[in-house]
């Protein structure tokens, strides 16, 4: 972290070192948890521990959430036995599929289907018919993503049966789009359409060629649509809780566009379409009175909002904290927690927050990878949203709305016109 300047005000101290703060708090409580609990077979610590290690390692494909220690509410403990069987409330035309079904369609479940794992379960590629509702032939028909629960996770039921209650009423462009499920004795199922551009970590922290500028700015106005739909469009609101890169998954349609004079079929490719995933942790928001929704603490490290991991208060704003951690990462090209650096460089917010706070330094934030092939204007009207959204006070963000649209305002900018020159720097920035 860079260091203060001697004419540094106490209102910029606080601004930089907040975010050490939280990180002191949250390894207090984690500290506090072990203490009161020494004879818990897996402590908190080592939860923390496996979760930084598959976030160094980058396993678990977006699956593993680090349940961050908190006293939980009666309504968030652990499910009853009976809420197990439990079945979805969900729409006759959600489909339903059988165990066989699913079986077929990803040929016994086979090995080279396989897209990933983690601690809910896998998820295996597999084939229906172009209505959806019938598994056909492998390499036939439409592709599907088919992910299957641990039988042994109690609390993964409880994701997956959130996940078919609220997709099967939700229904947006940048939502993913639940196609059916499956429950069967102790088979817990859901498909969803196939993203086959993967997720937005695969392209930023094991890409073989980095996203271009217009692209990270299309993806990341995309997440504010969808997250913004949620807050302020649907039914009631709904509060993701687990925003990520890892639960942004992208896809790429082909749209027929006309013949030609030799009966030749032009086509445009429209990519990274961005839709959010991973509705396991979604919460009813508050309504009428209700300034917020008292919850046990869950979500993944590096993401969730002070506040709520400090009181367990979850509002809407604690989205958009998770949002500016993402956009961050879009901008650096850095993870939120990258155990592989030196200890006081892990954290992308502590790094960060000096830079964004000093008009002459926060270009040095911008990826390297970006070869500097962005508009000036665009990029720094990209950091200061980022700054607004992980502002400590939730009242000070931002709407997901206006942040769609602040960044509809700086898509129109990657024509890099006159006006909105590209940065060039003498030398990249230091690798920490």
């Amino acid at each position: 972290m860079a260091a203060l300047k001697p004419g540094s005000t106490s209102e910029e101290t606080k601004k930089q070192t907040w975010p050490t703060k939280l990180g002191f708090l949250t390894r207090c409580m984690l500290a506090r948890r072990r203490t009161e609990r020494p004879s818990s077979p897996t402590s908190a610590q080592t939860l923390y521990d496996n979760f930084q290690e598959e976030a160094a390692s980058g396993a678990g494909q977006g699956f593993t959430v680090w349940p961050i220690p908190y006293t939980s509410t009666l309504n968030d403990a652990s499910p009853a036995l009976s809420e197990i069987t439990a079945e979805p409330n969900v729409p006759r035309q959600l489909c339903q599929f059988s165990y066989a079904e699913l079986k077929h369609a990803t040929r016994n479940f086979a090995f080279h289907t396989l897209l990933g794992e983690g601690g809910f379960g896998r998820v295996y590629k597999g084939w229906v018919n172009e209505s959806g509702t019938t598994p056909v032939k492998p390499g036939t028909g439409l592709p599907v993503a088919v992910k299957s629960l641990n039988p042994e996770s109690r609390q993964g039921h409880r994701e997956w049966l959130a996940e078919v209650n609220y997709l099967s009423v939700l229904h947006h462009p940048n939502l993913v789009k639940l196609v059916g499920y499956c429950m069967e004795g102790d088979k817990r199922m859901l498909v969803y359409e196939f993203m086959a551009r993967g997720s937005l970590e695969s392209h930023l922290f094991r890409r073989c060629s980095p996203l271009p500028w217009h692209l990270r700015i299309k993806i990341v106005l995309d997440a504010a649509k969808g997250l913004s739909y949620l807050h302020e469009e649907a039914g009631r609101p709904v509060i993701f809780r687990d925003f990520k890169a890892s639960n942004v998954l992208l896809d790429a349609y082909i749209h027929t566009l006309a013949l030609t004079l030799f009966n030749l079929i032009v086509c445009s490719c429209q990519e990274f379409n961005a839709k959010l995933s991973d509705f396991g942790l979604a919460k009813d928001g508050p309504q009428g009175d209700r300034t917020h929704v008292s919850t046990r603490v869950m979500g993944t490290y590096g993401y969730a909002a002070p506040e709520y991991v400090l009181t367990g208060r979850l509002t809407s704003k604690s989205d958009v904290y998770s949002f500016g951690i993402v956009l961050l990462e879009l901008l650096t090209g850095r993870p939120a927690v990258d155990k592989r650096r030196p200890k006081h460089f892990r954290s992308l917010l502590e790094w960060a927050v000096p830079y964004m706070h000093d008009r002459n330094q926060f270009l040095s934030l911008m990826d390297p990878f970006l070869d500097h092939c962005f508009p000036v204007r665009g990029a720094q009207q990209a950091i200061r949203l980022a700054a607004r959204c992980i502002q400590r006070d939730p009242s000070a963000r931002p709407h997901m709305s206006e942040a769609a649209t602040i960044l509809k305002t700086i898509s129109e900018l990657t024509g890099y016109p006159e006006s909105s020159p590209l940065v060039r720097f003498s030398s990249p920035r230091s690798s920490f």
